[in-house]
């Protein structure tokens, strides 16, 4: 009897100097937490952002087609600008010229997002003018 009370006590001993795994552990997943919810919420904005700025990108691209294709089509400027403006995002600055038998339409906007992250996306479409295919015939 008394060599098994030793043991137990020698036993209770470590336990008591020695934490289990378990309670070594305690609070590690929170730590953890504290630092990968933020890198993870960093990482969704980013990700949210880029996917704004490559949509007002494609209609910067889509508002310079239409602008070139209506200009080409020998519309009105005002009729081209208002081709474009209608699928340019809002506050875009779109300018239109001819140059030879070419329109010329280009498209400017700021990317959504905070400022410090604003970009200005820019595009160009440039059609031939239908008065040049013809040869200049009303």
């Amino acid at each position: 009897m008394g060599s098994s009370d030793t043991s137990g006590a020698s036993y209770t001993a470590t336990s008591v100097l020695r934490p289990s795994c378990r309670e070594a552990d305690r609070g590690s997943v929170t730590a953890e937490a504290a630092v990968a919810v933020p890198a993870l919420v960093v990482f969704t904005m980013a990700l949210v952002w880029a996917l704004m700025a490559a949509s007002a990108q494609i209609q910067c691209v889509d508002a310079a087609r239409a602008g070139a294709r209506a200009a080409a089509r020998s519309e009105t400027e005002a009729a081209a600008l208002s081709a474009a403006r209608s699928a340019a995002p809002a506050g875009s600055k779109i300018s239109l010229g001819r140059d030879g038998d070419l329109w010329r339409v280009r498209v400017e906007a700021a990317s959504p997002g905070p400022g410090t992250a604003a970009l200005t996306l820019t595009a160009e479409a440039v059609a031939l003018a239908e008065d040049a295919v013809r040869g200049g015939e009303p």
